[in-house]
């Protein structure tokens, strides 16, 4: 029994939806899906509606695209991330509202923990204050498209949409009994020094929160889960192993390989 991971499926791309439609079956596998799965509510159900038949569970947060305004939409900001709950609920997948689920397999005792906690800025330089960060992007030419299409509906920004997302999350992290390990699984990377980005290094502004950065330690985390950068990788920090699984855009992956040749193994 393996507990697997993978992100940034971007399924609006048809090339990324060839690919994951020669998906295998992992029947005794628990299958993480970390995020950015596609901008539509019907991109998610199409991924969700692939993978739960071939996991005997799946588990997902959300990334950035999904929370995206699409021309056309009526569901804004968290009437959007609503809806993609109940979507994934109607299948069978856990969300961060739900409980956590117990991890069944080997080793000690362990929660998986799915989060949605946004990005406040903050991973801009020391004395690069929040209101100021996205012109700091902007003069070295680089603007995230959530600016235009992530709108935090009904709170006034995404950074205070991030902020009690941190408040909820952290307060129900503190409740677990401290006899149990952890894996921590958020789109965003949780530390700043993970979102290195060699090309686009000032789009770091949009890739988490420095609130975050303990809690690998404060919350026991065996492995920590995320996506978001399309640059795969593992960093161990602090005893901690910390997994970036994205598949991303084609060019950012070999199709050679094959999907499976990207799932990520956790645990």
């Amino acid at each position: 029994m393996k507990l697997l991971a993978i992100s940034d499926l971007h399924v609006g791309s048809a090339a990324n939806r060839a690919a994951l439609e020669q998906l295998d079956h992992h029947l005794e596998d628990w299958l993480i899906l970390g995020g950015d799965l596609g901008e539509t509510l019907d991109h998610v159900g199409w991924v969700l509606d692939l993978c739960v038949p071939r996991f005997a569970r799946v588990i997902w947060v959300p990334g950035n695209h999904e929370l995206w305004s699409t021309r056309g939409s009526r569901l804004h900001g968290v009437a959007k991330y609503d809806a993609l709950v109940t979507l994934c609920r109607s299948r069978g997948v856990l969300t961060p509202e739900d409980d956590y689920a117990v991890w069944p397999g080997a080793g000690p005792p362990t929660v998986i923990a799915p989060l949605f906690v946004l990005y406040d800025y903050s991973f801009a330089p020391d004395g690069i204050p929040p209101e100021r960060a996205v012109q700091w992007a902007m003069d070295s030419g680089v603007l995230c498209s959530d600016e235009a299409v992530l709108r935090p509906d009904p709170y006034p920004s995404r950074i205070a949409w991030c902020h009690d997302r941190i408040a909820i999350t952290e307060a129900r992290l503190a409740r677990l009994p401290s006899t149990v390990g952890t894996v921590l699984i958020n789109h965003f990377p949780l530390r700043r020094e993970l979102a290195r980005l060699p090309r686009i290094p000032r789009f770091a502004i949009w890739c988490g929160t420095r609130r975050t950065e303990d809690w690998h330690r404060r919350f026991r985390a065996r492995v920590v889960v995320s996506g978001h950068l399309h640059i795969r990788g593992t960093t161990m920090l602090d005893d901690v192993t910390f997994h970036e699984v994205s598949l991303g855009y084609p060019g950012d992956w070999d199709p050679a390989r094959g999907i499976d040749g990207y799932l990520r193994t956790i645990l």
